[in-house]
């Protein structure tokens, strides 16, 4: 659609506070969610939309929640909760939260807004409550617990109810805490569901929650366009892969904070461990690990502690269960994956070790870089065994065009074969079970720790890292360094439309004297 034909801001019959605090958020037009979704709330349509994350999905609503709360506020009304927002975890109940801030940054007295998604005592944010804030923002089972305690009443008040991430919900385990809050909401009010796919568990829901609803599936919502994500495939079998992996990294030819998906969590630790006979940190993020540690590694790695985060997906906690009755897979998936529902900030590059094993699982993971307006990378490491799966994904992308094959000659890494080979023989079945095992005590450890410890020295919680070897395979000092005769090559960067690339293609230069600068961009 053209600029001009889109439909602006201004146009919608918003509050100029509202637009005030739009145009300081920099936001010239809305996005296509937004443009759809704004309009129809606005009328009093209950919504269902699918929305990738990044796709400017929680202002779609926020935006229409605070118009309705200035309009209603014009007349003389009595303060109450009118707007109740469902995610399903702490870090997104933060997201929504600063979003709903920056927004009512011109009206903050007019409508206030609670976040109670966090890990704070229920009665410590019983006063908060008592001060009937506009919006309510929190976990299904956070809301629930203060409509028990009485903290929160609003079978008389509730106008609108948001379920963001609507397919999560359900996944990590809130079914029955939704449907017992679902009782204490009054027998009308306006909702919106909010999902990235439409799977069994958000029809459920719709049927729940939804009158008449107009569902909003956005073609082209699924992934950015390739001027702002590029994606590359690149044909490759198990030992090429750790020979890869050592050499994208060990040359810095990948730049910037990194994701890297394993199809299991053993291969999570075998790669970390792989990678340390190298001396490059990594951190392991997986569902094995307490929910304090995930969120802890998470919020350091969007603060700039690690550049490489080694993730196992959800689709690895899912399958096991997949081939007896559907109820089992539902508590496996309760411990949610690292794919969706935590937020990664600035991710540059997501490289796929091993192929996801659905096109959802690929749209998930992927949508992990190129946010907002970042660009980003991905890049897919493909054995024979994947090739089926690899097709799946270019189809429902829309062809070859999507995933373009990345120009790199193995030969010309070829020299790094034999210290890739020692590594990877160093990297035991029996060493991959000792840091499994030794990884999970600790971080139970520090869980434990980081619960009584830090709430008394919030301060130290930075000194904690989840990056540390974790050393059962023996490690040779020299394979940390790379020598002369290795490290002559150039890089030429393929440039990008959005300024570079970080993922670099090189070639050697067989000249000796000439010496590169290691891929620094």
């Amino acid at each position: 659609v053209m600029a001009a034909e889109r439909l602006q801001f201004h146009e919608m019959g918003l509050d100029d506070r509202l637009l005030k605090a739009v145009a300081d958020l920099g936001w010239s037009q809305p996005t296509l969610i937004q443009e759809k979704a704004i309009p129809l709330a606005l009328e009093g349509k209950d919504l269902l939309a699918r929305a990738r994350t990044g796709s400017g999905k929680t202002a779609a609503y926020a935006i229409p929640i605070i118009q309705r709360i200035l309009a209603s506020k014009q007349s003389v009304r009595e303060q109450d909760v009118r707007a109740l927002i469902l995610v399903p975890t702490k870090e997104l109940g933060q997201q929504v939260q600063t979003m709903m801030r920056q927004l009512t940054s011109f009206c903050s007295r007019d409508v206030r807004v609670a976040d109670i998604s966090g890990k704070a005592d229920v009665s410590t944010q019983r006063p908060i409550l008592m001060e009937k804030p506009d919006v309510v923002v929190g976990t299904p089972s956070r809301v629930l617990a203060h409509l028990n305690a009485q903290n929160l009443a609003l079978h008389s008040s509730l106008e609108m109810l948001v379920v963001d991430e609507a397919d999560l919900v359900f996944s990590f385990g809130f079914e029955s805490d939704l449907k017992n809050l679902l009782c204490h909401l009054p027998k009308i009010y306006q909702s919106f569901l909010m999902s990235a796919t439409f799977n069994e568990d958000v029809q459920a829901l719709k049927e729940l929650l939804l009158h008449n609803p107009v569902t909003l599936k956005l073609q082209g919502s699924q992934l950015p366009d390739s001027s702002q994500l590029q994606q590359y495939t690149i044909k490759c079998e198990e030992e090429d892969k750790f020979l890869l992996i050592y050499t994208l990294l060990k040359l810095q030819l990948v730049q910037g904070k990194t994701l890297l998906f394993v199809a299991a969590v053993d291969r999570s630790y075998r790669l970390k461990l792989f990678l340390e006979q190298f001396a490059i940190p990594a951190c392991v993020l997986n569902s094995e690990l307490p929910v304090q540690s995930r969120c802890h590694i998470i919020s350091q790695f969007n603060q700039g502690f690690y550049d490489i985060i080694i993730a196992t997906d959800e689709q690895s906690l899912v399958e096991p269960a997949s081939s007896s009755s559907g109820k089992k897979t539902k508590k496996n998936s309760r411990e949610y994956g690292v794919s969706r529902g935590v937020d990664f900030q600035n991710v540059s590059n997501v490289i796929n070790f091993d192929f996801p094993t659905s096109v959802d699982s690929y749209i998930h993971r992927v949508g992990r870089t190129a946010r907002a307006d970042n660009p980003g990378t991905a890049l897919s490491f493909i054995s024979h065994t994947e090739l089926d799966a690899l097709a799946e994904v270019e189809e429902a992308l829309g062809g070859e065009a999507a995933l373009k094959p990345y120009e790199f000659k193995m030969e010309e890494i070829e020299g790094f074969r034999y210290r890739c080979r020692d590594a990877m023989r160093a990297v035991t079945k029996q060493a991959v079970k000792e840091a499994r095992l030794k990884e999970i005590k600790q971080e139970l450890l520090n869980s434990e720790k980081l619960k009584t410890y830090f709430e008394d020295n919030p301060r130290d919680l930075q000194l904690l890292r989840h990056d540390k070897d974790i050393h059962p395979a023996v490690i040779k000092p020299h394979m940390k360094n790379i020598p002369d005769y290795l490290s002559t090559f150039n890089t030429h960067s393929t440039k990008n439309v959005r300024g570079r690339n970080p993922l670099k293609s090189f070639q050697y230069k067989r000249t000796g004297n000439k010496k590169a600068r290691g891929g620094k961009s």
